[in-house]
């Protein structure tokens, strides 16, 4: 399976492509901020790709910001949870008061084509099936993904090390334990992580490493 990632800017968000191989339709997860539409049209270019669906794992615009140039450009659906969708276009409820004053004077607006997920729903794709799992607690409306029972993107529900904040507008500490308990662990350990920030993982390596995993097993 082919994997590339392109770290936005601000706040070093992971955006993945992913696809079966060159050549072959790929998927984007993400995209963040500022605009980099640029940077992954040249990931998509370099590899000759089809872009056919746009992910979002949640709502923040560290993860949205670019969703809207990229989906309407090359005109593919973006998939979010039911929760979240109302953030594509109204980013203020979901981000703290330092954060809204900066993009208080933006306008934004969601892509023409959006489909809301709920809790085990399915996508297929040519050659990726690819599978939600609601996972809130970093916000109401926060997804991960498996692509063919080998990739899970984790958003900033997992990362390596550690966990996404639940201090946010929607977020919950009591949601993220029981997203932790019964939607990660859960997991197999083979799953490759592709996570909303950092670098890569494992679930088998984040199970015997992560803290707060790993103090869920006690």
């Amino acid at each position: 399976m082919l994997v590339r990632s392109f770290a936005a800017p601000m706040f070093a968000t992971n955006c993945w492509v992913i696809a079966l191989a060159e050549g072959s339709e790929c998927i984007i997860v993400d995209p963040g901020m500022p605009d980099i539409s640029k940077e992954i049209e040249m990931i998509v270019e370099e590899h000759r790709l089809k872009p056919v669906a746009a992910l979002l794992t949640h709502g923040h615009l560290d993860h949205t910001f670019s969703i809207t140039p990229l989906a309407d450009g090359y005109e593919i659906p973006t998939y979010i949870h039911s929760e979240d969708r109302r953030f594509i276009a109204n980013p203020l409820g979901v981000h703290g008061p330092e954060f809204a004053e900066q993009i208080g004077a933006m306008t934004f607006v969601e892509p023409a084509k959006v489909t809301e997920l709920k809790n085990g729903a399915v996508i297929d794709l040519v050659g990726m099936k690819v599978t939600a799992i609601h996972a809130p607690g970093h916000t109401r409306g926060s997804m991960m993904f498996t692509v063919n029972d080998k990739i899970l993107i984790s958003g900033d529900v997992l990362f390596s090390g550690s966990i996404g904040r639940t201090d946010l507008p929607t977020g919950s500490a009591s949601e993220m334990t029981h997203t932790l308990k019964t939607r990660v662990l859960t997991l197999s350990d083979e799953l490759r992580v592709l996570t909303g920030h950092g670098p890569e993982t494992t679930i088998k390596y984040e199970r015997k490493n992560n803290p707060y995993l790993k103090e869920l097993t006690l």
